[in-house]
């Protein structure tokens, strides 16, 4: 893991690779409708990628939910890269990029199952259990301030 790097997707080739990423994830592993997976917030999110020594390995976006709040969406890591620290430094980068956009707190719908992954990075559990693409999620929030 020495050449894992978290990147911001400023080209096309890193947002495909976010996108590829995503697919691998959400609609081939966990059979998400591909018309749910790719919306309209992927023209305006931003978009992170991580790579292990040029392989694109995880990807997270971050967009404005409110003033002052961000949504953390689509954070993925490839089966078999998880555990190996991956997620929390997609996250890590992405809060660096949520402080710096000015955001005070960030919220995120959590897949049931990853919830103590995020409880972990601080988050805090909101309401109750709801589906979303047919998974159960919760929803969290963490205060950046």
């Amino acid at each position: 893991m020495d050449d894992l790097e978290v990147r911001v997707a400023e080209t096309d080739r890193e947002r495909d690779d976010a996108f590829a990423v995503r697919r691998t994830v959400f609609v081939e592993e966990q059979g998400v409708d591909e018309d749910l997976e790719y919306d309209d917030h992927d023209e305006t999110a931003v978009h992170f990628v991580a790579y292990d020594d040029g392989e694109p390995i995880g990807a997270a976006r971050l967009r404005e939910y409110e003033a002052g709040v961000g949504k953390v969406e689509r954070v993925a890591v490839l089966e078999s890269r998880r555990t190996e620290g991956v997620g929390r430094a997609l996250m890590e980068a992405l809060e660096r990029r949520a402080i710096d956009a000015g955001f005070e707190a960030l919220k995120l719908h959590s897949q049931t199952r990853a919830a103590g992954f995020y409880r972990s990075l601080g988050y805090d559990r909101r309401g109750e259990e709801f589906e979303e693409a047919s998974i159960p999620h919760v929803e969290m929030r963490k205060s950046l301030v």
